[in-house]
């Protein structure tokens, strides 16, 4: 396996913009990608809500497009997904995406559409861990990813079923539909199976996460945001997650889709075994830890107990209506107003990274 690196930035409101721009080219980002194709923008939507650390934030989106546009990038597109408590055209409304995509042109196409792209039946070369039992049906895909470059735009945030997302979490929004819910008991190996699914697809795969504002506590939503000031790019997606992994404060060979990708050849996840450049990350621990939510409770209970042996009857028959409401009510209608509203008030108010999204028109 190549040696993998990884780039690692610390960055400031005045000058994210040029930072952005310089990661792209000290990751050589031209390298990984062909300029003469098709790049997918995949965004990170966890919630529609405009909640720092939980979504790719405007700046990180801006500067990407401008790093790539001096590089001769010029074919970009967006492609957005939902999930079944998540609004895409109230997230990139309400996350101030709208206006950059204006601005420089980025066409925005939305993967449940069938306008914009069809679902098609895919066989993968690769073994699949997880994928072929959970979809015995066929595997499918959405057809407009085949042959393009694809540019993940993840932030440093923690998750209550991955205990980390970033890299190879975003592509599960994008490439499986929304019943991807499926493949919760096992979606260490599901990220995996995207993982090569992905190196099959696509003609380069791309990187470039967010940690300005991290995500510290049950994600992806319901997350504490702290300002931490870092930007990171890698073409590898295992490295990339990995090195995000140990700032934040964890082990990451010991989180099981990272092992996992590793020891099937997708990228390292081997801190020692990575090329770090930019900002020397030794001693770097941000101690984070994940923790739990009323949503994560339930979801432990019949993804990972022993009842998820019957998990069908409840995600696979109209029951599951419940847990989508109870899921949309508790995110959208609880937490939201309760807690988010003011942590996202104070980030606006004490953050500098709250005053630049501020300044980022709606």
């Amino acid at each position: 396996m190549a040696a993998s690196k990884v780039c690692i930035l610390r960055t400031c409101p005045e000058t994210v913009l040029e930072d952005y721009q310089k990661l792209l080219q000290i990751a050589q980002i031209n390298k990984q990608l062909d300029s003469n194709t098709t790049t997918i923008l995949k965004d990170n939507i966890s919630w529609h809500f405009p909640y720092l650390s939980a979504n790719t934030t405007p700046w990180q989106l801006e500067g990407t497009i401008l790093g790539l546009r001096a590089m001769g990038y010029t074919d970009l597109t967006c492609v957005q997904n939902e999930t079944v408590v998540t609004n895409a055209y109230k997230g990139e409304k309400l996350n101030k995406y709208k206006p950059i995509f204006n601005k420089y042109g980025i066409p925005v196409l939305y993967n449940f559409k069938d306008s914009d792209m069809k679902w098609i039946k895919y066989q993968p070369k690769a073994k699949m861990l997880a994928l072929g039992s959970v979809f015995p049906e066929g595997i499918r895909i959405p057809d407009y990813f085949l042959g393009k470059n694809i540019v993940h735009l993840p932030t440093m945030k923690c998750h209550i079923y991955t205990t980390t997302t970033g890299a190879m979490k975003n592509a599960f929004g994008g490439l499986l539909n929304t019943r991807r819910h499926y493949t919760h008991s096992v979606i260490h190996e599901t990220l995996v199976d995207l993982l090569s699914i992905q190196k099959e697809i696509h003609s380069g795969l791309f990187a470039v996460m967010d940690g300005t504002v991290c995500g510290n506590g049950p994600g992806p939503r319901t997350m504490v945001p702290i300002e931490k000031d870092y930007i990171m790019a890698s073409a590898d997606q295992v490295a990339i997650d990995a090195v995000a992994a140990k700032i934040m404060g964890f082990d990451p060979m010991s989180i099981d889709y990272i092992r996992l990708a590793h020891e099937r050849g997708l990228g390292c996840g081997r801190i020692s075994e990575i090329e770090i450049v930019g900002e020397d990350i030794k001693g770097l621990n941000f101690g984070f830890s994940v923790g739990d939510n009323m949503a994560s409770l339930v979801g432990d209970l019949l993804w990972f107990s022993p009842l998820k042996k019957i998990q069908n009857i409840f995600f696979r028959s109209p029951l599951v209506n419940l847990f989508i409401f109870g899921s949309y009510f508790y995110h959208d209608f609880l937490w939201w107003p309760i807690k988010g509203k003011k942590r996202m008030a104070y980030v606006k108010k004490n953050f500098q990274w709250g005053r630049l999204f501020d300044e980022y028109d709606e």
